[in-house]
């Protein structure tokens, strides 16, 4: 497996489908991948994630651009609980994708969320200095929240993840992370969802022909772009 910085890197396929191609697909790939044990007996669930960008917005005209070596820092809760917080960094370097992750405690969290850094300076984790410097340097701050549902499936002994991201949904301005009942916004006029296949080294030939029952483009989707797009900005 490929590597930068001893960090796995891993490719990252996406395409933007119909409610009707998800049926379809879910059908297909269920009986041949496992539930994600995250999901629980409906093998769903929220994923909230507040984006953080530079005061010049560098994570989303790069993304625009689409520059080939970017990195986009997020923290992530789940069913709007803070049982478990991560801190995240989700690089990405030409077509592979690396992602580095820390739990943090919820006052970190509320720190970060109100722009302060300095409680990063007592841990020891690299992705935490990594932030701090961030912060410290380029003025690192919160930007949007994303929320979606999703429904995963996994193939464990090929590092396969097969995911469909639905009823994607923007905070907008809001960045009151741990708050259920902040307004939110589809982000897509039509019921589209994101589909994502992630693997490392080879995706299965079964799961390649799978997927050519998808009629979708594959498209560089991105997720915080799509969130933020209500603000006026060039996309």
């Amino acid at each position: 497996m490929p590597t930068v910085r001893n960090i796995p890197l891993r490719h990252e396929l996406k395409f933007l489908i119909t409610p009707a191609e998800m049926g379809v697909l879910r059908s297909i790939v269920s009986p041949l991948l496992q539930h994600d044990p995250n999901g629980g007996p409906t093998n769903e669930y929220l994923i909230r994630s507040l984006y953080f960008d530079t005061i010049n917005d560098d994570a989303l005209n790069e993304k625009i651009a689409g520059v080939g070596n970017r990195k986009k820092y997020r923290i992530r809760i789940y069913n709007f609980s803070d049982h478990v917080i991560k801190l995240e960094c989700k690089s990405k370097y030409g077509d592979l994708i690396s992602k580095q992750s820390v739990s943090i405690p919820r006052d970190l969290a509320d720190q970060l969320i109100a722009g302060d850094p300095e409680g990063l300076q007592r841990m020891r984790h690299p992705l935490l200095h990594d932030m701090f410097r961030e912060m410290r340097t380029r003025l690192l701050k919160p930007a949007v929240i994303v929320d979606y549902i999703r429904e995963a499936y996994i193939m464990e002994a090929e590092e396969v993840r097969i995911t469909f991201d639905k009823q994607i949904r923007t905070g907008l301005y809001s960045t009151d992370l741990f708050n259920p009942s902040i307004p939110t916004y589809p982000v897509f006029d039509d019921s589209l969802e994101v589909l994502e296949v992630k693997y490392d080294e080879f995706l299965p030939s079964y799961l390649q022909s799978t997927l050519s029952c998808v009629t979708a483009v594959r498209s560089a989707v991105s997720k915080y772009t799509w969130c933020r797009r209500y603000e006026n900005k060039e996309f």
